[in-house]
């Protein structure tokens, strides 16, 4: 006989809290970034991990997939069993929820995970294994996307991982609410928040940020927006920026993991 053991969901219960329009940005970056991928699946499936106490984000990525990719599908899953029933009210066409955890439980394997706000309650020596083990469950071709935010959505960092492992990290931000760029420090994920230190490559890059913001400064004149693509620019001659003006204008900027990953 199988033991109850074996069927209990990984991981822990997250804090709850959540708020509409939260995850905006990591979703029109999601759009851009794997849209294609997921238009030419046979069954694009997406994965809301950790929704919290209420179906926004899952409702919402949803709707933001579908702009891009008309057939796909998203499973909220949330490992407390009281959030799927409050949630469930909420199924709809393409939208289900489901409980479980890290384990991902689903019959097949999906081509996109979206952990936004899950791993900032875990301690940084186990990122590393839930990562291995998110990244286990991916389709071909998937993606994970893990980060965090704050509370309303204005300022937001994350981590792309294939199955490989992850490959770039992503800053976004609404660029009306920053003073400097290393105002993003505080929600870098998990993986990162405690390497923000002297020594440490991520703590150079938003040191070479905030210098090229300031030289930036002239450009102010025209908006932060004008200002925040100039800095990056600058930033290019040094870092390894993956993207380009397109998405500068919507107050991103994407880098190689490999430049900023932890030393140790």
């Amino acid at each position: 006989m199988t033991s109850r053991a074996a069927h209990r969901p990984v991981g822990t219960v997250t804090r709850g809290t959540t708020n509409p329009n939260r995850l905006r940005r990591m979703d029109r970056w999601i759009a851009a970034a794997h849209g294609a991928e997921l238009r030419r699946a046979a069954d694009p499936v997406a994965v809301d991990l950790g929704y919290d106490a209420a179906p926004w984000t899952a409702v919402e990525l949803l709707q933001r997939l579908r702009t891009v990719a008309p057939h796909a599908r998203v499973v909220g899953i949330e490992i407390d069993p009281a959030r799927v029933a409050a949630a469930q009210p909420y199924e709809r066409d393409g939208l289900a929820f489901r409980h479980g955890g890290f384990e991902i439980p689903l019959p097949g394997r999906p081509l996109l995970i979206r952990a936004a706000n899950v791993l900032r309650q875990y301690d940084e020596p186990e990122v590393a294994g839930v990562w291995q083990r998110l990244c286990a469950r991916l389709a071909p071709g998937g993606l994970l996307v893990e980060g965090t935010c704050d509370e309303i959505g204005r300022r937001h960092v994350w981590v792309a991982l294939g199955p490989e492992g992850p490959r770039t990290v992503t800053f976004a931000t609404r660029l009306g609410s920053l003073d400097r760029p290393s105002d993003l420090a505080e929600r870098l994920p998990k993986a990162l928040i405690h390497r923000n230190v002297p020594g440490e490559p991520v703590h150079a890059f938003l040191r070479d940020f905030d210098r090229a913001w300031a030289a930036a400064a002239p450009y102010a004149s025209y908006g932060a927006r004008q200002r925040w693509q100039r800095a990056v620019r600058e930033l290019t001659a040094d870092w390894p920026v993956t993207d380009g003006p397109v998405r500068w204008r919507q107050g991103e900027v994407t880098v190689a993991w490999e430049a900023l990953a932890p030393r140790s």
